[in-house]
């Protein structure tokens, strides 16, 4: 089942492609494709494959850990305070 966002990304063409255009330069910004490479890094470590249950989490430490999904993705509460594990 699509989330609320996706649903109205399919819905509005328009705003879609606005949202891509935006990404593709925020993605070229200096330091992105290496912060990608170390989530990405992080999550072979952890042995978090596609498809997996569990996200990686970062810690307050600056580490990860293999975290549920739910879990993970909720933990931003009230006015989006980060909460980190």
């Amino acid at each position: 089942m699509a989330g609320k966002t996706t649903r109205y990304y399919q819905s509005h063409p328009l705003a879609k492609a606005k949202k891509d255009a935006y990404q593709k330069e925020f993605n070229k910004r200096p330091g992105e494709s290496e912060h990608r490479a170390e989530c990405n890094a992080g999550r072979k470590k952890l042995g978090l494959k596609k498809g997996d249950k569990r996200d990686a989490s970062h810690t307050k430490s600056g580490g990860m850990v293999a975290e549920n999904r739910v879990t993970n993705r909720a933990r931003n509460g009230a006015n989006n305070k980060s909460t980190k594990k």
